[in-house]
């Protein structure tokens, strides 16, 4: 096996310190369908026969297996020998996604349980270890065919159809050891203020005792901004730090897709006048908001144009073979004008995020939804999504929380109160959370309480979609996809309106076969097509946005504008045309596989 870049490039740019050690890579696996291995004692000193590379889950080529049979429990183990310079340090070791539930241990001993498929969890391991030997142990369970469990577009049978592919078992992100002291930084939570020039920070210490102190020192393009040195009164500590170099005007720092300016911030964690902790970071001065009526980034109405992205990659499922292929689905995104995605029923890699951070793309963060109600299924969405939310809170380019899309998980919305109440719920949860940000009940239709009137709507034929969208009454008062865009009882109270999900031309290119909601019978048709739909959405006065059906094709779905390993369908000029409002002719742009280079 070729070793890919996710075997050497950090996986948490935001929260990166220099000494860590990368665990990807070949571990033993084994499937355990009959369970034999909690009984048997496979979590110390057993032999499992079969190869995996990490982290690729078996499902997908990249992992060297390759098999779509059903396999729910999985076991996996790597032994490795510890850096010397880690002797005498608390040794953590991170997951940053195993699906669903998983069982760490380290030297026979149990370190670790994780419920939730989509976010990191860590387990200190440093009692467990006694020299430089280390095995580290993993019992993954899935759930293939419970409905209540938060899959996303993974299916509950072994082939893929409709709307749904290829499920994920087991480690599906990077495995890393860091090596720290006893008391250490924890994590931090940056919230930016543009309209008083200040970045809030609060930090939470582990380990914590009298006499630390956290250094905050602040960058801009390697010239010194401004720093804060302050006591840690407990695990917790807030401070506000005033950036003196700001101002607007055009020629300021704010974060926009435009000019993606990030700070760098350095903090560095003190015992007295001893340096024990250095923590990497950075963070965005930018303000998403609803301004009477209208959708603002940084106090200025803004038309986001978006791309719904499903993040499945070629040879890898939801993993993507290399960190140069999340950031050129970001470059290729871009290139064709859009200034946003929608991260379609996944929680992305942070990478992915680090990417849209730095080159400058919106994102939509969404939780990947499960497809029946249930408390079991309540207790599991609100536990992973509130980790979700926690671990990508510092990101700038993520300016709306969807947390539920399509009903999906509350499939009786219209005639079930505690669907209803669910909802609204998980809105009021994620505001508790983070109150900087958008948020919605439910993305699509049947809203209850959301910041946007989001609308699904794949109809294709342009005078209809003239005629709905002449005005914002008429939009939210239509039933696109047979469906009430707000519950019964509640009423529209005059929010912003975007069409989240629509388009989904079908152009077969080459061999590829699958569906989509219209078909396209070649590249002229293709983009007249594309035309029809976009055009009356973006004329219309009372549309403040969009996001398009989708970036690529995925499995048996051809609807993307790329094809599934990211080939153009049209150059990517004309859809950039098209979303700067043109009506492109294709005889008049060069032919597609010369595609220059992309730089931002």
């Amino acid at each position: 096996m070729t070793e890919t870049n996710l075997e050497s490039v950090y996986p948490r740019p935001q929260f990166a310190r220099r000494d860590w050690l990368n665990l990807n890579g070949t571990w033993e696996f084994q499937y355990d369908d009959m369970d034999e291995g909690t009984r048997g004692g496979w979590h110390t000193g057993h032999t499992f026969e079969r190869r995996i590379r990490v982290p690729y889950c078996y499902q997908s080529e990249l992992s060297g297996i390759g098999e779509k049979e059903f396999h729910d429990l999985v076991w996996y183990r790597k032994t490795f020998e510890l850096p010397e310079a880690y002797a005498g340090k608390r040794l953590l070791l991170h997951f940053g996604a195993v699906d669903y539930e998983a069982w760490v241990w380290a030297n026979g001993h149990l370190v670790a349980y994780h419920e939730g498929g989509h976010t990191p969890f860590t387990a200190d391991i440093t009692n467990a270890v006694t020299g430089r030997d280390v095995e580290i142990v993993v019992k993954a369970k899935d759930y293939s065919k419970d409905v209540t469990l938060p899959r996303g577009k993974q299916y509950w049978k072994e082939q893929s159809e409709m709307v749904f592919y290829t499920r994920t078992t087991g480690i599906w992100q990077t495995v890393w050891l860091e090596a720290v002291s006893e008391s250490y930084l924890e994590r931090v939570m940056m919230t930016p203020d543009i309209d008083r020039n200040e970045i809030n920070i609060r930090a939470f210490a582990a380990g914590w005792k009298p006499g630390l102190k956290l250094q905050a020192s602040i960058a801009f393009e390697g010239e010194f901004v401004s720093e804060d040195l302050f006591a840690l009164g407990g695990e917790e500590e807030t401070r506000t730090i005033k950036l003196h170099d700001f101002n607007d005007h055009g020629l300021g720092r704010w974060w926009t897709p435009e000019k993606p300016n990030l700070y760098d911030i350095t903090f560095r964690l003190l015992d007295g006048d001893t340096l024990i902790d250095e923590v990497q970071s950075y963070f965005g001065m930018r303000k998403i908001s609803v301004e009477d009526g209208k959708v603002c980034l940084n106090n200025r109405p803004y038309y986001m144009k978006l791309v719904l992205d499903q993040g499945y990659f070629p040879g890898g499922v939801l993993t993507a073979g290399s960190d140069e292929e999340l950031r050129r689905d970001v470059e290729l995104t871009k290139a064709m004008g859009f200034n946003g995605a929608r991260k379609h029923q996944k929680v992305e890699d942070p990478r992915y995020l680090y990417w849209c951070d730095k080159l400058g793309l919106l994102v939509w963060g969404e939780m990947a939804n499960a497809y029946q109600f249930s408390e079991t299924y309540v207790r599991r969405m609100t536990r992973e999504w509130q980790e979700v939310v926690t671990r990508d809170y510092n990101h700038p380019c993520i300016v709306v929380w969807l947390p539920i899309n399509e009903s999906w998980g509350v499939p009786n919305m219209l005639i079930d109160k505690r669907q209803q109440e669910h909802t609204l719920a998980m809105y009021h949860l994620t505001k508790s959370l983070d109150s900087t940000r958008l948020v919605l009940s439910n993305d699509g239709w049947e809203h209850t309480k959301s910041d946007i009137a989001t609308i699904h709507d794949y109809e294709w034929r342009r005078e209809v979609l003239e005629s709905r969208y002449e005005t914002a009454q008429s939009a939210v008062s239509s039933i696109a996809q047979n469906r009430w865009i707000y519950v019964p009882g509640y009423p529209y109270n005059g929010e912003p309106v975007q069409v989240s999900e629509f388009g989904g031309i079908s152009f077969r290119k080459g061999g590829a076969a699958g569906w989509g909601y219209s078909a396209a019978a070649d590249e002229e048709d293709f983009l007249r097509r594309i035309l029809d739909v976009v055009q009356p959405i973006q004329n219309s006065k009372a549309v403040q946005g969009y996001c398009y059906t989708q970036l690529t094709d995925v499995e048996q779905e051809i609807n993307g504008l790329l094809t599934f390993d990211r080939k153009p369908k049209l150059p990517l000029d004309v859809i950039r045309a098209v979303n700067e409002g043109k009506s492109p002719v294709l005889a008049e742009f060069s032919d597609m596989e010369n595609e220059k280079a992309i730089k931002f």
